[in-house]
């Protein structure tokens, strides 16, 4: 790993069935009730059913991310490199502020009503500055998003 990247991993155990926590994981509402209210992000041009159930990997597409919902503050040109069905994917995408930005989201059932949701996040500015600098940020955003996880419907408030 270079000065300039950095990661993260944040981990959840989740009392819902690994079927309805993946479904909720890569629906559009899903992942932006996660977000919310600090951001949420558009759903990519010509594609109105967008979310990870479908494509093929490669290119989906541009993603805006709106600060508090409406106020765009940077991209994320979507790439999918592996995407393995009810399981896990990994996203190897550019954004404005972000020459490299790489998210996994890994699925491991506990049983047939839980299971530990991973979230591993790298990226490299493309500032010439540490990636160190923005692991409070991604690591709060994530910290976050697995709050709000473990308060869905689904699953128990731990």
């Amino acid at each position: 790993m270079t000065k300039r990247r950095a990661e993260i991993a944040v981990s959840s155990e989740l009392s819902a069935e690994p079927e309805k926590v993946w479904a909720r994981a890569i629906d559009p509402s899903g992942i932006n009730d996660e977000l919310r209210p600090l951001m949420r992000m558009t759903v990519p041009r010509g594609l109105p059913d967008f979310g990870l159930a479908d494509p093929e990997p490669g290119n989906i597409g541009r993603s805006w991310l709106l600060l508090f919902g409406f106020l765009p503050f940077d991209y994320d040109d979507l790439n999918i490199v592996r995407l393995e069905p009810g399981r896990s994917f990994l996203e190897r995408s550019s954004m404005l502020s972000m020459r490299l930005w790489e998210h996994e989201r890994t699925l491991d059932p506990l049983g047939s009503d839980r299971c530990r949701l991973t979230d591993r996040v790298a990226w490299e500015p493309r500032l010439p500055l540490p990636g160190r600098l923005f692991r409070p940020l991604v690591r709060a955003i994530f910290k976050h998003r697995h709050r709000r996880l473990r308060r869905a419907r689904y699953a128990s408030n731990r």
